[in-house]
């Protein structure tokens, strides 16, 4: 028997792979990352995409100016406080399992998907420090680029928060910052790059793409925050490609949600009138 045979369970001979081919072929390979891109991005943020597709379309034949219309995020889900509170705290759950199956398939023999794609706490203050300077970045020019929608009419008021007040509320607005930035930085910023790369595509091809995505499932809020969003898409992407680490912008991103989200539930009306917004 040669070194390159081995015994079959039947006890005949059969032909070991030869070190170093691969375990299918490159085709079916490449078929596979792009089946699971289409599954993983179908069960996460391309259908939030496709729902607010068919929502700004909704928004733009509904016979009232764009501007004139209004979107709720964080929605109270009962009148029962306590009802409520677990409807929050299950959609904050139950959104983070695509970012556990993102990760998963991102796993690798000895190494870890959180460390592929810079998901930790490595040099911590350096982190903190990226991730405020992004949120400065995006979140002062991104306010600014809402008024101007806003002034234009082509962006819809959005009501950062429609949550009751009880003792819950800005743990729950918190959590759900933090479950939006691990959910969309995981997904556009990590593992779409990611992949998309192991399928050969160009640079600017990736990162148009991750852009394009995040700007599409902020298509509901209007015209303005889908080109603001595109060009956060933009910046996120190139960062995570340069530098290979997400942490830095789930801080980021919860930055700004956090601001938007505990600062429309606490600040009073006459402030958020001046900003804008309802």
């Amino acid at each position: 028997m040669s070194a390159n045979d081995t015994d079959s369970p039947d006890g005949g001979v059969r032909t070991a792979v030869p070190v170093g081919t691969p375990a299918v072929p490159e085709g079916w390979q490449r078929r596979r990352l792009r089946t699971e891109v289409w599954l993983v991005l179908g069960l996460s943020l391309g259908q939030s995409a496709v729902y607010a597709v068919v929502n700004i379309v909704a928004r733009l034949t509904a016979g009232t100016p764009l501007g004139e219309q209004a979107a709720a995020l964080n929605p109270s889900r009962s009148p029962r406080p306590y009802l409520d509170l677990t409807y929050q705290l299950l959609s904050i759950g139950f959104a983070l399992v695509p970012v556990a199956l993102a990760l998963f398939l991102l796993s690798e023999p000895g190494r870890r998907a959180t460390a592929r794609i810079g998901l930790d706490l490595h040099r911590p203050w350096r982190t903190l420090a990226d991730g405020v300077g992004l949120a400065a970045l995006i979140g002062i020019p991104g306010l600014g680029l809402y008024l101007l929608g806003r002034a234009l009419g082509i962006t819809v008021e959005v009501h950062a928060s429609a949550l009751n007040t009880h003792w819950w509320t800005v743990p729950v607005l918190i959590l759900a910052a933090l479950q939006n930035a691990l959910l969309e930085e995981v997904i556009v910023a990590g593992y779409l790059v990611e992949r998309l790369e192991q399928l050969g595509w160009r640079p600017a091809a990736v990162v148009a793409t991750s852009a394009l995505v995040r700007g599409a499932y902020h298509l509901y809020q209007g015209i303005g925050p889908f080109v603001g969003n595109a060009v956060m898409g933009v910046i996120f992407a190139q960062y995570y490609r340069r530098r290979r680490r997400t942490m830095p912008l789930v801080v980021a991103h919860a930055l700004i949600d956090v601001v938007a989200f505990v600062g429309y539930a606490l600040l009073p009306a006459g402030v958020l009138a001046s900003l804008g917004v309802k």
